[in-house]
């Protein structure tokens, strides 16, 4: 099993059950106990979990998202994937701005080499994209939430209400057709849907997993979506909920 996937697994079963011991998580994950203490370590100073002698609790309630670098890795495969397509429907010249969250920072990265106008909304992103040859980048005002990065607050809003987008490329924590597009954060919420408002086109990446899923903080209607791009797992229900109401599906 390697790292990042070890990783996930451990802070999954602690924050699934509360605590577990290092012999149950060596049982679980089949690595030495000294390996699961390693990973303890990295996982307490990332914020999930607290370590106790001879094991580990949570730190993250249930309905809360992981921290920005544990989900950084995880899936990274298909969040390439996924940015690949999503950089392919914005044509060279238009203006870009796109979300937050560690599938648009790939997003970004896809884009690194395009001729366009791209807005990051996160200093991850927008550092992804600095030095990029043929790319005009804008960077909004905001404050920037601690681990994420992400660019929020009345200075981010008014930035995006000043500017017009061809194409917003949005991020979430839910998506399904009943409860629409939702994130776990309320200040994310509001960018989110301040970048929509200014924006002709809207496309949002998600993992398929999310396509069953719904956060705390509404952001807007499924309806409101011209595309959704996720992987081939993504559920066969919510994908034909979303192609009923409108929304072009596509899965890579």
């Amino acid at each position: 099993m390697m790292s990042a996937e070890r990783l996930k697994k451990i802070a999954d079963a602690v924050r699934e059950t509360g605590r577990l011991s290092v012999a149950e998580l060596a049982e679980l994950t089949g690595a030495s106990e000294m390996t699961i203490r390693r990973d303890l370590e990295v996982l307490a100073d990332q914020g999930v979990l607290e370590r106790y002698r001879g094991g580990a609790r949570s730190l993250l309630l249930r309905g809360e998202e992981p921290p920005f670098a544990l989900r950084a890795q995880d899936g990274l495969e298909v969040k390439r994937r996924l940015a690949v397509e999503v950089a392919a429907l914005s044509a060279d010249g238009e203006s870009v701005v796109v979300d937050s969250g560690t599938t648009c920072l790939e997003v970004a990265r896809a884009l690194h080499q395009r001729r366009l106008t791209v807005v990051p909304l996160s200093l991850h992103a927008a550092n992804a994209l600095t030095g990029a040859p043929q790319l005009k980048l804008l960077l909004p005002g905001g404050e920037p939430r601690v681990g994420e990065l992400a660019l929020t607050g009345p200075l981010t809003e008014a930035s995006l209400a000043a500017l017009r987008f061809d194409t917003a490329v949005i991020g979430c924590c839910g998506l399904t057709v009943a409860d629409g597009l939702t994130a776990y954060d309320l200040a994310d919420a509001a960018i989110k849907r301040a970048a929509i408002a200014s924006a002709r086109r809207v496309i949002a990446v998600t993992e398929a997993a999310k396509l069953s899923r719904t956060a705390l903080a509404f952001v807007t209607p499924a309806s409101a979506l011209h595309a959704v791009v996720t992987d081939r797992s993504a559920p066969d229900d919510e994908t034909e909920a979303l192609a009923a109401a409108g929304v072009a599906v596509r899965m890579v």
